[in-house]
């Protein structure tokens, strides 16, 4: 099964947490083959790659992105799975830091980003979006 977007459930749940903290949200990307716009969108004749419909989406909701105070604290290829099902890979993961939730939530209502995630849903063939609460880096596992 491949998931784009939140169930309502999900999204309900995210939304019923703390919204005045900072947030760190793990991204893991598959993409399609071909990009897959709507009928009749400006990008669907251009014959782009997701990767490239997903750079796309980057150039059009980063500046949202910037004005909410996110910013990628982590950015990396895939490789190879070590634990876990052999029948999944991510060709991109990141982690997007935000100064809280309500930042994040400002970022996906605006309308802007509303016209710039077309070419995310465009790109992606499968994704995890998973919230975390911040921790102290560095050290070891302890």
């Amino acid at each position: 099964m491949n998931y784009l977007n939140p169930t309502r459930e999900a999204f309900d749940f995210f939304k019923s947490l703390p919204r005045d903290t900072p947030i760190n949200m793990l991204n893991l990307l598959r993409y399609r083959e071909r990009a897959e716009y709507p009928e009749g969108h400006p990008n669907a004749a251009k014959g782009w790659s997701g990767r490239q419909a997903y750079a796309e989406y980057g150039k059009t909701s980063g500046p949202i992105f910037s004005r909410v105070g996110g910013t990628i604290i982590w950015r990396g290829t895939w490789e190879a799975m070590v634990t876990g099902p052999d029948d999944k890979h991510w060709e991109d993961a990141f982690v997007a830091a935000y100064p809280n939730a309500g930042a994040f939530l400002e970022m996906i209502t605006d309308p802007e980003y509303q016209k710039a995630v077309v070419n995310r849903s465009a790109a992606v063939l499968d994704s995890r979006l998973i919230r975390f609460a911040p921790g102290k880096s560095g050290g070891s596992f302890g």
